[in-house]
């Protein structure tokens, strides 16, 4: 009778299974690496962090809303015909804001209040037009005669109410340390883009306290952030000798950076025209306090700071010269999101290599 062949199941030696182990780990992370660069490539880029936008429209255009079509913006004559006033939702030293509705879209219009500050509000027109990007909110429609701008409508607000918001249960599972650091991102690409604007060097003035810097900022429905009020973006100009002032007043406090503190001591009154000017790395002392905010007391925040340790301790230089600049502080911000969200996705990689 003819014998049916046995299979037999092939033993590996240890030494083969341990190299085939070993094998497989190493593809995990090859595979584990490609994700992770598909990954951030889509935040860095298509998620809406790059300063071209392929849905921006033409100088002089907008989109609003699921409209394809690019919409000339709005003239004096149809903001007065098509926007319709809902209610005040706010009111600074420059303007008052109101919630309007225009072709039942939700929109935003800003109307000077104080005459004597009129150039302010005509300079923060002019930046909101020339700096159209994926930093700085859409501009629908303007009015110089009548001194009154059109914006598109954000129902999260300003950054002030960040922490409020994150409480509500509808964006709780937002609450992590991973979407506040890309929020701390989304900030340092913002002075990043200020710094290196087709206009030229600009330093974000409207910046003397925590508050008033989250007041400048708005939070989009899908937790990305807008520079708001452009009305103090002085310019700097190195070449031409040109540094900057915020404002004609003392400045106080730990929040502003040294070179915008009164340098000669409470026994000589301030003098404005006695008072040194400055430069962009102003922005750049204030960084860590602002990103501070931002990662709040999350799980996994402390680890975050602790990674940030050293580039924040460079943005905390008495010399200016020595800080960093945004690009480098943005760098360093994406190279800890890429460690971190990689530790987070294999624990216990690096020990079982």
């Amino acid at each position: 009778m003819e014998k049916k062949p046995h299979f037999l199941r092939r033993e590996f030696p240890p030494r083969e299974a341990s190299f085939l182990s070993l094998a497989l780990l190493l593809a995990a992370v090859l595979l584990l690496n490609a994700l992770l660069y598909l990954y951030l490539n889509k935040f860095y880029v298509s998620s809406g962090r790059a300063e071209a936008d392929p849905s921006l429209c033409p100088f002089g255009y907008f989109k609003l809303g699921a409209v394809r079509n690019c919409s000339p913006w709005l003239s004096c004559e149809a903001i007065n015909r098509e926007v319709r006033k809902l209610k005040c939702v706010g009111e600074g030293a420059v303007k008052k804001v109101f919630l309007s509705e225009w072709k039942e879209n939700k929109v935003v219009l800003s109307q000077l209040t104080n005459s004597e500050l009129k150039e302010d509000f005509l300079h923060g027109l002019k930046m909101l037009k020339a700096l159209q990007s994926k930093h700085v909110v859409r501009l629908l429609g303007y009015c110089e005669q009548q001194f009154t701008i059109l914006t598109e409508y954000h129902p999260l607000g300003s950054l002030r109410s960040l922490n409020e918001t994150l409480h509500i249960p509808k964006y709780k599972g937002m609450n992590t340390w991973h979407r506040r650091l890309m929020l701390a991102i989304d900030y340092v690409s913002v002075l990043r883009y200020l710094h290196s604007s087709p206009l030229g060097t600009l330093v974000m003035c409207d910046s003397n306290d925590l508050d008033k810097v989250l007041s400048q900022y708005l939070l989009t429905s899908d937790f990305h952030i807008l520079v708001n009020d452009l009305d103090a973006l002085p310019v700097v100009n190195r070449s031409a000798g040109r540094l900057v002032k915020c404002g004609h007043r003392e400045l106080r406090g730990e929040f502003v950076a040294p070179e915008q503190r009164w340098p000669y001591g409470e026994e000589i009154p301030f003098e404005d025209d006695l008072m040194p000017p400055y430069d962009e790395k102003t922005d750049i002392w204030k960084i860590p306090d602002v990103s501070n905010f931002f990662l709040g007391h999350v799980e996994g925040s402390d680890i975050v700071r602790l990674h940030l340790f050293d580039i924040h301790a460079a943005c905390k230089k008495e010399d200016p010269a020595e800080r960093p600049s945004a690009q480098q502080v943005l760098d360093t911000y994406r190279k800890v999101l890429t460690l971190l969200v990689r530790e987070a996705a294999m624990p216990g990689t690096r020990e079982m290599l």
